[in-house]
């Protein structure tokens, strides 16, 4: 009891920690995620962190609460997920409700616009490290077809400007078919 009471202070701690003071939304959530729960805590393998934040991506709602519903659960069962949820979920919820009670003051202040531009040039470079960092993983597990599906997306969204969700629904729709295939090649084999 008292084991599991510790895992799941850990859990919600670490959850509203990264919440708390991470800017630039689930993308960047996840990189440190990924810091956290596969190299610091080891909870998670680096593939389990990988298929985690493709099903976050691709799930409806944001990512980072898909992510940690995801790993909470694979950490603690429901009790963990709900714990993971709460710690993501309530820094921003706070943050927002005093936000709203200033919101004058915050729409016309240069300082608070400065602030902001200058925090999409960290989130910038921490959404390129994740990017690097599982790309790398992919690359170096041979996993060709991913590989394939990673520049293809890139290149729909960014060379041809098509809907980024279209994108993630169809790379989804070829990993599905993909994995459809592999099985009834391995059942043709036997």
């Amino acid at each position: 009891m008292k084991a599991s009471l510790k895992l799941y202070w850990t859990l919600f701690r670490t959850t509203f920690f990264l919440s708390a003071f991470t800017f630039g939304g689930g993308y960047v959530i996840v990189s440190l995620m990924r810091k956290k729960f596969v190299e610091e805590l080891s909870w998670l393998t680096e593939e389990e962190m990988l298929n985690f934040t493709a099903i976050a991506q691709s799930s409806p709602g944001a990512v980072a609460v898909n992510a940690s519903v995801l790993v909470g659960y694979r950490v603690g069962k429901l009790p963990g997920a709900l714990i993971s949820v709460l710690g993501t979920v309530l820094p921003p919820m706070l943050v927002l409700s005093v936000i709203s009670l200033f919101y004058a003051a915050f729409q016309s202040s240069p300082l608070v616009a400065a602030v902001l531009r200058g925090m999409r040039s960290g989130v910038v470079a921490v959404i390129a490290d994740v990017v690097c960092s599982m790309g790398k993983t992919v690359i170096r597990e041979e996993k060709w077809f991913s590989c394939a599906v990673m520049v293809l997306a890139f290149l729909a969204v960014w060379l041809f400007e098509l809907n980024a969700a279209l994108v993630i629904l169809a790379s989804g729709a070829a990993g599905a078919l993909r994995t459809v295939w592999k099985r009834r090649t391995r059942e043709g084999e036997r």
